[in-house]
C-alpha cells in the first residue's frame, strides 16, 4: 500500500464474482467469529506458473490444512488501548530511504508522499508540526467495529498538519505482532469514492522492501473491485516484481467478507471468504517474519481505480474493519 515504489500493481485482466459462501449441505456459513482453530482447503494439483488464479471447486483437487490461532482483534475496545497496534509506520534499520523515524513532528511516519496520498495518519497524541497533541482520533468504534475514518482536515489544522487534505488512519503491528507462514485475514467492508484506497497488507519485520503481501487493496472508483498482489526483488537484477489479480465482490462495500492470504513454505495463496482465489510461489526474499497494516489512505498517482483528491472526494468516508486475525500452520 503506502510503498517507496510506485503503485502500480494492477490486475492482470482477469475478473471474478462471488457470492455468499455455502456448506456442503446448504447451510450459510458464519464467519463473524475467529475460531481458535482454523481449516482451510488448498489445492493440490501442481502448477508450474509462477502465479495463477484459482477456479476449480473441484473437491478432489482440494486438501485441508489445519491451522491455530495467534493474533486476534475483535475491536470490541479502542484498538489503541490495549499496545496491539501502533498508530503509524515505524520504519527500520534497513529501510532508510523511508525516513519514517522523522520524529514524533514529522509526517513521514505518517504517510507516503511519493504515492501522491494527501491523507496525514493521526492519533488522539499527534502533535503535527506542534507539540501539542491535537486530539484527532480517526478510529471509533460501534458495536464491535472499528471504523477508520478519513476526514478533509479542518482549515484552521491544514498548516500544522504539514497541508494535507485529509486526516485518516492506520494501524501496524510492527511493535507487537510479526509471523513467518500462516494465514492472515480481515474481515471488513470495502468503502468506495473519489480518491478512496483501503487497504490489509503485510511488510517484513526487519523493516526492508520487498517483499511485500497486499491481502486487499480496494479501487474506490470501481466499487466491488479488489486487488489481491505480491511483490517480491530479483536478487541478481536488483529489480521489483509483482503479480496480482482483480476480484469482484458485488456487495464488498455493503456487507462484511473475509479477505485473507495462506503464506507457506512454497506458495502464497489468497483467499476470499475463505475459498482459494489465487496462487503465488513463494519468491526469494520472504525469510523474515511479517506484520500486518490496516490504513486508509487518501489519494494515489498510480494506483489504478483510486485517483487523486478533487472535489468529488467524500468529505467523510469509513473503512469498517470486523476483526483481524492471523493463524499459524499446526505443522509449522
Amino acid at each position: 500500500m503506502d510503498k517507496l515504489t510506485p503503485r502500480i500493481a494492477v490486475a492482470i485482466g482477469y475478473i471474478i464474482g462471488f457470492a455468499p459462501v455455502f456448506a456442503q449441505d446448504g447451510i450459510k456459513v458464519d464467519f463473524k467469529t475467529a475460531p481458535m482453530q482454523l481449516t482451510l482447503q488448498v489445492t493440490t494439483d501442481p502448477s508450474d506458473e509462477q502465479c495463477r488464479r484459482i477456479e476449480t471447486s473441484d473437491p478432489a483437487s482440494l486438501a485441508p490444512m489445519f491451522l491455530h490461532r495467534t493474533f486476534h482483534d475483535d475491536f470490541d475496545e479502542h484498538p489503541l488501548s490495549k499496545g496491539k497496534w501502533a498508530p503509524h509506520y515505524a520504519g527500520g534499520a534497513s529501510w532508510p530511504e523511508a525516513r519514517y523515524w522523522g520524529g514524533d513532528g514529522s509526517d513521514f511516519k505518517r504517510k507516503t508522499t511519493y504515492n501522491g496520498e494527501q491523507q496525514i495518519y493521526v492519533d488522539p497524541r499527534y502533535g503535527g508540526r506542534g507539540t501539542t497533541p491535537l486530539g484527532l482520533d480517526p478510529f471509533k468504534i460501534r458495536d464491535g467495529v472499528l471504523s477508520i475514518v478519513a476526514s478533509r482536515t479542518p482549515p484552521a489544522l491544514k498548516s500544522v498538519l504539514f497541508d494535507n487534505e485529509y486526516v485518516s488512519g492506520i494501524l501496524t503491528t510492527q511493535s507487537s505482532f510479526s509471523q513467518k507462514y500462516g494465514y492472515f485475514e480481515v474481515r471488513s467492508k470495502i468503502p468506495v469514492g473519489t480518491s478512496v484506497w483501503p487497504a490489509f497488507w503485510m511488510l517484513a519485520d526487519d523493516g526492508g522492501w520487498p517483499p511485500e503481501i497486499d491481502v486487499m487493496e480496494g479501487r474506490g472508483q470501481r466499487p466491488g473491485y479488489l486487488a489481491m498482489t505480491t511483490h517480491w526483488r530479483i536478487p541478481a537484477t536488483g529489480s521489483v516484481k509483482y503479480c496480482g489479480f482483480d476480484f469482484l465482490v458485488p456487495d464488498a462495500s455493503t456487507d462484511f467478507h473475509d479477505y485473507g492470504v495462506l503464506w507457506a513454505r512454497d506458495r502464497i495463496v489468497y483467499f476470499i471468504d475463505r475459498k482459494p482465489v489465487l496462487e503465488i510461489k513463494v519468491p526469494s526474499g520472504f525469510d523474515d517474519p511479517m506484520y500486518m497494516i490496516v490504513n486508509l489512505a487518501m489519494g494515489s498517482k498510480y494506483f489504478k481505480g483510486v485517483g487523486i483528491v478533487d472535489g468529488e472526494s467524500p468529505d467523510t468516508v469509513e473503512f469498517e474493519i470486523d476483526q483481524i486475525s492471523a493463524y499459524q500452520i499446526d505443522s509449522y
